[in-house]
């Protein structure tokens, strides 16, 4: 049996070889000079994505991986069976938005369907009422169109009564949204379309006390190949009934000169109360440190333009929340791990503010949220382990957890009401949801969905372990594992890796991964530098010029699990997205014999070249910029792009792209796998998959979402030589 399993696997891989090597893309060599050094770019021609030439090559690349892909069983495992995971409970529910008067607002998805719709009850035991399915919605810039469009719905949010909801829509994995507002007793929808918002990550909207008008962040071109994308945003207020196109713009860099606000950075309103005597305004970018002003708001009523300073990125004021003259905030400044504070508005001193909490050694402060009881906060552990406490007049009090968690997340009504409540989930626990009684420090579960047993996973655990990098440092790795496994250095493993922005790979119920696990493999997550795991210094220590420790501390992970026995080379995988594939492209030119198989999903992967494309100006203060002799070489060094050689044999690699990708032009992991394809001097397939439908995020279709997850772990699978993940036939 093994050698017919191993007589297919040659023929599909030499088939995907020989193909590959017969539709090479063009290459007109562009020569750059950064500060005497020449830098030659052979693919420059693939970034102009109206070339027809370029447009054929993708498409031929994208459709003949699919034609690879379709021939792998995922859908026996990876799809089937997730699927019935989701017959199994019934239905989903995200999105809980709950408002003072407590009506809950989320989204729900019943087993058979592919998309979320809104639903709301009054009372966590009231009866569920429909509102608003977005199929049924008709983009305003297509009213005449016959074609079938998929709209979801990305973001909600009701008014302080709840009498109104904000509903964000976007199409095909697209982040610019479409907003309608609906009346919630009545659902009559308001004539008026609100466009071109990016309210998933940038200004949502919110409401003022009136329930009636709310601010949100513009953006003045939505065209996502326009070199103009994400600049000049601006804060605008909108009042229900006006025509949206004349637009009221209040805090942005047209709106308000002499801030000097530059360009590329993200006018929004933060979060506020009812009754707060201040409008707060951040600049945002990637960086988790901000430069913001302050408004009083009588003056913004009577439209004087009286913005002012309040902090600058110096003074690392890392999140906040006003509470009337006060403001409340995690402070980085001298606090890596960060502290809890709280200035008066007034008279605001943010590097010398009044500490709630202080920094905590081995615990780095990850939120925070304000209640009539006071302010609740969690903090994690090497990212991984999850702690919840009350600051009580003058007292930090620890808060038990009603079960060991990975992760928490806190949910309250506001600042005026005692209700607080929290989501718990980690590795192999799905997320559950409990109301917190500080009477009785009680937990009760209140979830909006039903818990299922996944017997099938009872023998799969978790290891927190940590490794020792070549400089010493310590890195967290967590081991997703069958209880009974047995070290024979044959064990396939996954690796995944992300290491950027100061983002946690914070543990969450990933089936898939329980999945691989259940058939024998390895999940494993190497929380490296440059992820938040160990506070504001982890983030730092892989970022701009130190951001080698990022890919050598993966590499260093790998070496730890093989050199432990757990497997070889040619049982490794690994796996990063988007900013991840900085981490996964530079491990595999860096170390090319370490791994067999490599996935680089929309992946970050000609660095030298990020700045000129849409979301490049606000990675700057991440990654850096060309325009300075030490960024620009910082750039260079975590290119992939850059780093493949002619002739080197590099493992087996899965590059994805998506062509409604704002955040990673889809030119970009196709310049990356059409110079891998024609470098490479080893027998492994390179395939780029192309999904033309979506975006960053992938796909909008639950299905097809778990399609696309199934069929990459087909292609580890098969590349790793697994007897169940061969195909049984080839014509190739």
């Amino acid at each position: 049996m093994k050698k017919k399993y191993f007589i297919i696997f040659t023929q599909l891989t030499l088939g995907v070889i020989s193909a590959q090597k017969n539709n090479l893309a063009s290459s007109n060599p562009i020569t750059d000079e950064y500060f005497g050094t020449k830098v030659v770019d052979e693919y420059r021609n693939l970034e102009n994505l109206k070339d027809t030439e370029t447009i054929n090559w993708m498409k031929r690349q994208a459709d003949y991986t699919d034609s690879v892909l379709k021939d792998l069983p995922y859908k026996d495992y990876y799809l089937n069976e997730r699927m019935k995971f989701d017959k199994k409970a019934g239905f989903f529910v995200n999105e809980l938005k709950i408002t003072g008067n407590d009506l809950y607002f989320y989204l729900k998805k019943e087993a058979h369907e592919n998309i979320p719709k809104l639903y709301y009850r009054k009372s966590f035991k009231g009866k569920e009422e429909f509102l608003y399915d977005p199929s049924i919605f008709i983009s305003s810039f297509d009213p005449e169109s016959k074609q079938q469009h998929n709209f979801v719905i990305n973001f909600i949010s009701p008014s302080w009564d709840g009498s109104k909801i904000a509903i964000s829509m976007s199409e095909n994995g697209k982040e610019i949204s479409e907003v309608i507002i609906m009346d919630v007793k009545t659902k009559y929808i308001y004539p008026q379309v609100i466009t071109n918002l990016e309210p998933t990550s940038v200004g949502q909207v919110k409401w003022l006390e009136d329930n009636s008008s709310f601010f949100y962040t513009y953006f003045p071109v939505i065209d996502t190949d326009s070199p103009e994308y994400t600049k000049n945003t601006e804060v605008t207020f909108y009042r229900l009934g006006d025509d949206p196109k004349n637009r009221k713009n209040v805090f942005s860099r047209v709106n308000n000169p002499e801030l000097n606000i530059d360009e590329g950075r993200f006018p929004g309103i933060v979060q506020f109360n009812q009754g707060d005597p201040y409008f707060i305004g951040n600049l945002g970018d990637v960086d988790d440190y901000t430069d913001t002003f302050i408004i009083d708001r009588k003056d913004f009523e009577k439209g004087i333009k009286s913005w002012k300073p309040l902090y600058h990125k110096a003074d690392k004021v890392f999140d906040k929340m006003p509470m009337g003259k006060e403001v409340y905030f995690m402070s980085g400044y001298n606090s890596p791990n960060f502290k809890l504070c709280k200035t008066n508005l007034e008279k605001p001193d943010f590097k010398n503010p009044k500490i709630l909490v202080p920094e905590k050694k081995d615990e780095v402060i990850r939120s925070f949220t304000l209640t009539k009881d006071g302010v609740y906060y969690t903090t994690t552990k090497n990212g991984v382990e999850a702690k919840f406490y009350l600051y009580k007049n003058g007292k930090d009090i620890p808060i038990k957890l009603p079960f060991v968690a990975g992760d928490i997340t806190i949910e309250t009504k506001g600042k005026e009401y005692s209700d607080v409540w929290i989501y718990c989930s980690g590795w192999a626990n799905e997320q559950r949801r409990y109301k917190y009684n500080l009477t009785t420090n009680s937990f009760v579960l209140e979830n909006l969905y039903p818990l299922i047993e996944y017997s099938e996973f009872k023998d799969i655990i978790v290891e927190e372990t940590s490794i020792k990098a070549r400089d010493g440092e310590s890195i967290p790795l967590t081991l997703i594992h069958d209880k009974n496994i047995n070290k024979n250095k044959q064990i396939p493993v996954i690796i995944q890796a992300y290491g950027a922005y100061g983002t946690s790979y914070t543990p969450f119920f990933a089936r898939s991964y329980l999945m691989w696990a259940k058939q024998g493999g390895i999940i494993a997550i190497a929380h490296v530098r440059g992820g938040g795991e160990k506070g504001d210094r982890w983030h730092k220590a892989g970022y701009k010029e130190t951001k080698p420790n990022t890919w050598r501390d993966l590499i260093d992970c790998t070496e730890f699990l093989i050199n432990n026995g757990y497997t070889s080379k040619d049982k490794v995988a690994i796996w990063g997205k988007s900013a991840g594939g900085i981490t996964v492209g530079r491990a595999i030119t860096e170390r090319p014999d370490l791994f067999k198989v490599a996935v680089i999903e929309v992946g970050a992967t000609n660095m030298l070249r990020d700045e000129i494309t849409p979301n490049g100006p606000g990675n700057v203060p991440e990654f850096g910029t060309v325009s300075k002799q030490d960024e620009f070489k910082a750039l260079l060094e975590m290119d992939a792009f850059h780093h493949i050689k002619y002739g080197e044999k590099y493992p087996a690699t899965l590059i994805t792209a998506g062509m409604n990708d704002g955040r990673v032009v889809s030119w970009m992991p196709s310049k990356f796998a059409a110079k891998l394809m024609a470098n490479d001097a080893s027998q492994n397939p390179i395939l780029l998959k192309i999904d033309y439908e979506g975006g960053h995020g992938g796909s909008v279709s639950y299905e097809k979402a778990y399609e696309e997850v199934g069929k990459i772990f087909a292609f580890i699978g098969w590349q790793l030589n697994l007897a169940n993940f061969q195909p049984t036939n080839s014509k190739n």
